[in-house]
Protein backbone atom coordinates (compact mmCIF):
# COMPACT_ATOMS: atom_id res chain seq x y z
CA UNK A 1 0.00 0.00 0.00
CA UNK A 2 1.27 3.34 -1.04
CA UNK A 3 2.98 5.50 1.99
CA UNK A 4 0.28 8.32 1.25
CA UNK A 5 -2.97 6.27 1.78
CA UNK A 6 -1.02 4.93 5.11
CA UNK A 7 -0.67 8.55 6.25
CA UNK A 8 -3.58 9.29 5.32
CA UNK A 9 -5.74 6.07 6.96
CA UNK A 10 -3.48 7.01 10.36
CA UNK A 11 -3.96 10.75 9.58
CA UNK A 12 -8.04 9.40 10.20
CA UNK A 13 -7.68 7.66 12.60
CA UNK A 14 -6.46 9.75 14.28
CA UNK A 15 -8.83 12.56 14.19
CA UNK A 16 -11.95 10.40 14.46
CA UNK A 17 -10.51 8.59 17.97
CA UNK A 18 -10.00 12.00 19.00
CA UNK A 19 -13.61 13.31 18.25
CA UNK A 20 -15.19 10.42 19.39
CA UNK A 21 -13.20 10.73 23.01
CA UNK A 22 -14.02 14.45 23.23
CA UNK A 23 -18.20 13.46 22.12
CA UNK A 24 -17.72 10.71 24.71
CA UNK A 25 -16.31 13.17 27.62
CA UNK A 26 -19.11 15.61 27.05
CA UNK A 27 -21.45 12.60 26.84
CA UNK A 28 -19.85 11.76 30.36
CA UNK A 29 -20.89 14.70 32.10
CA UNK A 30 -24.24 14.59 31.16
CA UNK A 31 -24.96 12.17 34.71
CA UNK A 32 -23.99 15.41 36.03
CA UNK A 33 -27.03 17.50 33.95
CA UNK A 34 -29.35 14.56 34.82
CA UNK A 35 -28.90 14.45 38.22
CA UNK A 36 -29.40 17.91 38.96
CA UNK A 37 -32.62 17.93 36.82
CA UNK A 38 -34.17 15.68 38.75
CA UNK A 39 -32.45 17.28 42.59
CA UNK A 40 -34.26 20.34 41.19
CA UNK A 41 -37.25 18.24 40.04
CA UNK A 42 -37.86 16.60 43.71
CA UNK A 43 -36.79 19.77 45.86
CA UNK A 44 -39.57 21.81 43.86
CA UNK A 45 -42.23 19.27 43.51
CA UNK A 46 -41.97 18.07 47.27
CA UNK A 47 -40.45 20.89 49.67
CA UNK A 48 -41.80 24.08 47.40
CA UNK A 49 -44.62 22.22 46.75
CA UNK A 50 -44.79 23.36 42.54
CA UNK A 51 -43.98 20.92 40.31
CA UNK A 52 -41.34 21.08 37.19
CA UNK A 53 -43.31 19.60 34.51
CA UNK A 54 -40.31 19.68 32.04
CA UNK A 55 -37.93 18.01 34.50
CA UNK A 56 -38.89 14.07 34.02
CA UNK A 57 -38.29 15.10 30.47
CA UNK A 58 -35.55 16.64 30.08
CA UNK A 59 -33.63 13.92 31.81
CA UNK A 60 -34.88 11.76 29.47
CA UNK A 61 -33.92 13.96 26.56
CA UNK A 62 -30.38 14.10 28.42
CA UNK A 63 -30.22 10.69 28.84
CA UNK A 64 -31.27 10.21 25.27
CA UNK A 65 -27.98 12.30 24.16
CA UNK A 66 -26.00 10.23 26.58
CA UNK A 67 -26.30 6.94 24.84
CA UNK A 68 -26.07 8.50 21.10
CA UNK A 69 -22.90 10.43 22.03
CA UNK A 70 -20.74 7.72 24.16
CA UNK A 71 -21.84 5.10 21.87
CA UNK A 72 -18.31 6.18 19.35
CA UNK A 73 -15.88 6.04 22.43
CA UNK A 74 -17.83 3.02 23.34
CA UNK A 75 -16.58 1.29 19.99
CA UNK A 76 -13.15 2.72 20.34
CA UNK A 77 -12.21 1.54 23.55
CA UNK A 78 -14.06 -1.83 22.81
CA UNK A 79 -16.21 -1.26 26.25
CA UNK A 80 -19.45 -2.91 24.09
CA UNK A 81 -20.83 -5.88 25.49
CA UNK A 82 -19.34 -9.24 23.19
CA UNK A 83 -20.38 -13.00 23.58
CA UNK A 84 -16.88 -14.33 23.20
CA UNK A 85 -17.87 -17.93 23.80
CA UNK A 86 -14.57 -18.88 21.26
CA UNK A 87 -13.25 -15.12 20.50
CA UNK A 88 -10.52 -15.22 23.87
CA UNK A 89 -9.28 -18.14 22.41
CA UNK A 90 -8.48 -16.60 19.08
CA UNK A 91 -5.40 -15.64 18.26
CA UNK A 92 -4.55 -11.66 17.32
CA UNK A 93 -4.99 -12.63 14.13
CA UNK A 94 -7.94 -14.04 14.15
CA UNK A 95 -9.46 -11.12 16.65
CA UNK A 96 -9.13 -9.07 13.59
CA UNK A 97 -10.64 -11.62 10.86
CA UNK A 98 -14.07 -11.88 13.33
CA UNK A 99 -13.83 -8.24 13.95
CA UNK A 100 -13.53 -7.03 10.39
CA UNK A 101 -16.68 -9.33 9.61
CA UNK A 102 -18.00 -8.08 12.71
CA UNK A 103 -17.16 -4.16 11.50
CA UNK A 104 -19.13 -4.85 8.34
CA UNK A 105 -22.56 -6.15 9.88
CA UNK A 106 -21.72 -3.10 12.10
CA UNK A 107 -21.90 -0.69 9.23
CA UNK A 108 -24.54 -2.21 7.69
CA UNK A 109 -27.08 -1.80 11.04
CA UNK A 110 -25.70 1.99 11.51
CA UNK A 111 -26.06 2.24 7.54
CA UNK A 112 -30.10 1.47 8.27
CA UNK A 113 -30.19 3.47 11.70
CA UNK A 114 -28.45 6.57 9.75
CA UNK A 115 -31.20 6.28 6.85
CA UNK A 116 -34.46 6.17 9.95
CA UNK A 117 -32.79 8.76 11.88
CA UNK A 118 -32.53 10.92 8.89
CA UNK A 119 -35.85 10.43 7.58
CA UNK A 120 -37.34 11.04 11.39
CA UNK A 121 -35.15 14.37 11.58
CA UNK A 122 -36.89 14.93 8.45
CA UNK A 123 -40.15 14.34 9.31
CA UNK A 124 -39.71 16.34 12.68
CA UNK A 125 -38.33 19.18 10.32
CA UNK A 126 -41.39 19.03 8.12
CA UNK A 127 -44.13 19.01 10.74
CA UNK A 128 -42.66 20.96 13.62
CA UNK A 129 -42.79 17.80 15.43
CA UNK A 130 -43.60 18.09 19.45
CA UNK A 131 -43.71 15.63 22.00
CA UNK A 132 -47.08 15.65 23.39
CA UNK A 133 -47.38 16.37 27.37
CA UNK A 134 -47.33 19.56 28.58
CA UNK A 135 -43.85 21.09 28.21
CA UNK A 136 -44.41 20.53 24.60
CA UNK A 137 -39.96 20.49 23.70
CA UNK A 138 -39.49 20.04 19.87
CA UNK A 139 -38.35 16.42 18.94
CA UNK A 140 -36.06 18.13 16.12
CA UNK A 141 -32.80 18.78 18.34
CA UNK A 142 -32.55 15.36 19.73
CA UNK A 143 -33.23 13.96 16.67
CA UNK A 144 -30.34 15.67 15.13
CA UNK A 145 -27.96 14.50 17.65
CA UNK A 146 -29.32 11.03 17.21
CA UNK A 147 -28.34 11.58 13.50
CA UNK A 148 -24.93 13.07 14.14
CA UNK A 149 -24.12 10.74 16.76
CA UNK A 150 -24.95 7.61 14.02
CA UNK A 151 -22.54 9.56 11.68
CA UNK A 152 -20.07 9.49 14.19
CA UNK A 153 -20.05 5.78 14.85
CA UNK A 154 -19.99 5.19 11.13
CA UNK A 155 -17.11 7.23 11.33
CA UNK A 156 -15.48 5.52 13.80
CA UNK A 157 -16.05 1.86 12.67
CA UNK A 158 -14.14 2.49 9.82
CA UNK A 159 -11.47 3.85 11.48
CA UNK A 160 -11.66 0.56 13.40
CA UNK A 161 -11.40 -1.24 10.26
CA UNK A 162 -7.98 0.62 9.59
CA UNK A 163 -6.95 -0.71 12.67
CA UNK A 164 -7.94 -4.36 12.65
CA UNK A 165 -6.16 -3.94 8.79
CA UNK A 166 -3.09 -3.00 10.33
CA UNK A 167 -3.24 -5.53 12.58
CA UNK A 168 -3.26 -8.03 9.80
CA UNK A 169 -0.76 -6.47 7.89
CA UNK A 170 1.56 -6.41 11.26
CA UNK A 171 0.55 -9.97 12.20
CA UNK A 172 1.30 -11.31 8.66
CA UNK A 173 4.86 -9.35 8.28
CA UNK A 174 7.80 -11.25 9.02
Amino acid sequence: MPAAVTRAARAYVRWVDRLSDYVGIVAMYLIFLMIGILLLDAIWNNVIGFPIHWGIEATQFALAAYYFMGGAMTLKNNDHVRMDLFYDRLSVRGKAKVDLVTMVCLLFYLGVMLFGSISSLQYAIETNERRFSMWNPSMIPIKALMAACIVLMILQTVSLVFKHIATLRESKAP
